[in-house]
């Protein structure tokens, strides 16, 4: 008995070593559940989500915060205090954050929808609610060495009346574009709605559980393997998205391979028709959700249009093109670029938005215009300010050469008439006015104009040392 506990021991001792050394970095991660919505009714799953999400994880190496039911408040300060978390820890720190809970995109952001949450209208969703983009920004601020969001978020909409004028689901968010070393998980595609599930879990959380017990593979794989088991779940209903910008290797469970990661290589659609011909439905489908790409579902959605499956591809396919075309004309966020959206796209649940943000930049100056006239050949700008008279071009001396050897000429005197005698009856006086000092002519002095134009938060801001204004509008 004694020699069976002791050998039970030491197997267990070896496992913490085996574990400790795979993970050479430090791990942080922040989960978040949030069920007892007070306005709504409430999610039954995120706390179960939560709750299990955060052993996984312990399990993985990582020192877990957990919170739950939070107001927005709390969430704000539950993020800062994380942030403070990995600042300690130092800049080889993986942070990540898993949240379940509601969350909707209003004008093209993504906001986390805390319990204490009562809109009356959409435009209190931004006072009441978490923009996405603010978390991100807060851990992308701190020095760590990746980043990994995790979002359980896009559960069926719990305020039907805003859903007329917002769009459905959440908003695309391109790691790519962001800090490097990000990676972040959706458990629907972008404009999609996830199922909370009839299980102890989501959909999503399932798979994950699942996946992320699975040592030795890397973080990419590990969230193929979510795709494929949610899609199969939901028999096609429901396919989690993912974005990276990460440049190393990260596995849940073993140690990373150590060196640079390599692009994937990216198949073309008459690739993708030919490696899926002739294959069963069930098959071909697999492969185009592990994969991802447009290419591999309009291959698919065109060889097997007449099947269900052939007809969920078709329609994450044409959902995925326009939210693609959302997120630029978001970014751009240009009346003229709603109104190209609009163009491509004028019936769908996006149509209401992109109208009214059309409006309300209608008569905004175009900054691109006015950056690309700054930066032009110097133009004259007419201001109410006298210092903006240009003066007029003084005359250039001419060089006249002096023959070598030569005695330098005398200078010539200039004949002056004498000065006036001023006479008066009885006496005489003699003015002398000294003539006006002569100034040799220079260069022409020039009245230098600045104008400074204020960029917004994205994409660097503050051009030429202008204003601070606001990315978005």
């Amino acid at each position: 008995m004694f020699r069976h506990t002791f050998f039970k021991l030491m197997i267990s001792a070896s496992m913490v070593l085996a574990a400790g050394s795979a993970f050479a970095e430090n791990r942080l991660a922040l989960v978040i559940g949030q069920s007892a919505y007070r306005s709504v009714p409430a999610l039954p799953n995120p706390a179960n989500d939560a709750k299990a999400v955060t052993q996984m994880l312990t399990d993985s190496g990582f020192e877990v915060s957990t919170a739950a039911d939070l107001s927005q408040n709390e969430m704000r300060q539950q993020v800062s205090a994380f942030a403070e978390k990995v600042v300690a820890k130092g800049a080889d720190t993986v942070a990540l954050v898993f949240y379940a809970g509601h969350g909707l995109q209003i004008d093209g952001e993504n906001y986390l929808v805390p319990v204490d949450v009562d809109p009356k209208r959409e435009a209190d969703i931004p006072l009441q609610a978490v923009r996405l983009n603010d978390i991100l920004n807060t851990l992308t601020s701190v020095p760590s060495k990746m980043r990994i969001l995790m979002l359980d978020a896009c559960r069926n909409n719990p305020f039907p009346d805003l859903s007329k004028t917002s769009g459905g689901g959440l908003a695309i968010v391109d790691a790519k574009i962001g800090a490097p070393g990000t990676f972040l998980s959706f458990s629907t595609s972008p404009g999609a709605v996830a199922e909370d599930g009839s299980g102890a879990n989501s959909p999503y959380t399932s798979a994950l559980l699942s996946a992320g017990k699975e040592s030795g593979i890397p973080i990419e794989e590990t969230f193929k393997r979510v795709r494929l088991a949610v899609n199969k779940a939901t028999d096609g209903r429901q396919t989690p998205w993912d974005s990276s910008s990460l440049t190393e290797d990260f596995r849940f469970l073993g140690p990373a391979v150590a060196g640079p990661k390599l692009a994937a290589t990216k198949k073309t659609v008459a690739e993708w028709t030919r490696d899926l011909k002739g294959k069963p439905v069930e098959a071909a489908n697999e492969l185009i959700v592990a994969d991802g790409t447009d290419e591999a579902y309009e291959a698919f959605a065109g060889l097997y249009a007449q099947t269900p499956l052939g007809v969920l591809a078709r329609d994450w396919l044409n959902r995925h093109v326009r939210m693609v075309a959302w997120n630029n004309a978001v970014i751009i966020n240009t009346a003229a670029g709603y109104r190209g959206f609009l163009a491509k796209f004028p019936d769908s649940d996006l149509t209401a938005t992109a109208r009214k943000l059309e409006e309300r930049l209608r008569n905004r100056p175009d900054i691109a215009a006015v950056v690309a006239g700054a930066s032009a050949a110097p133009q004259s700008v007419a201001l109410t300010c006298p210092c903006n008279i240009q003066p007029a071009p003084q005359p250039q001396l001419k060089k006249v050469e002096t023959p070598k050897n030569a005695d330098p000429a005398p200078p010539k005197r200039v004949a002056r008439k004498p000065p006036r005698r001023l006479q008066e009856p009885d006496d005489e006086v003699v003015v002398y006015r000294r003539p006006p000092p002569v100034y040799e002519p220079g260069p022409p002095v020039g009245i230098g104009i600045g104008i400074g134009i204020g960029g917004g938060h994205y994409g660097g801001g503050n051009y030429g040392g202008g204003g601070r204004g606001r990315g978005g509008y």
